[in-house]
């Protein structure tokens, strides 16, 4: 298993799961507190420039790293760490597969929206709560595969 390769993973799927976090713990609050039109171009706003954020490389960075550091745990299952190592792989898809099912059409229907318009508050509040409720998954998913990423490392001396 090449831990380079693992280290890397473990530090960007930690790195992931603190901006997930953030987002779940208090930036969508705050963004909540605002008056509807506020939050959702601040939302609006936020969303437009992810994509073509640093964030990205980390994001989508882990999961290539991640499944490369799987795929030599599947190949070799009896070596110290490679269980932790293919549940990490696993793991680090999970912000993957919800960020592109679910929150990137989300995103894009809030999008479609003029934040000053009167319907735009109901939708607005609707958005945050389930789009935080789905984040809260993206959390759990990116630290599970810290956490299995570091036991994999440790276990590997």
């Amino acid at each position: 298993m090449n831990r380079t390769l693992l280290l890397v993973s473990t530090v960007g799927a930690g790195v992931n799961a603190g901006v997930f976090f953030a987002f779940s713990t208090f930036v969508m609050r705050g963004l909540v507190n605002l008056p509807a039109a506020q939050g959702a171009a601040a939302m609006q706003s936020m969303n437009r420039a992810a994509p073509s954020s640093l964030f990205m490389l980390t994001l989508f960075g882990t999961a290539v790293t991640g499944v490369v550091v799987g795929v030599g745990g599947l190949r070799d299952l009896g070596a110290p760490g490679s269980t932790y190592a293919v549940v990490g792989a696993g793991l680090c898809l999970v912000p993957i597969v919800l960020t592109a099912v679910y929150h990137v059409p989300y995103n894009n229907q809030l999008e479609a929206l003029d934040a000053a318009a009167a319907g735009t508050a109901e939708f607005w509040k609707t958005y945050a709560s389930r789009w935080t409720a789905f984040n809260h998954l993206r959390v759990l998913g990116a630290l599970g595969a810290a956490a299995a990423f570091a036991l994999a490392y440790r276990s590997g001396k």
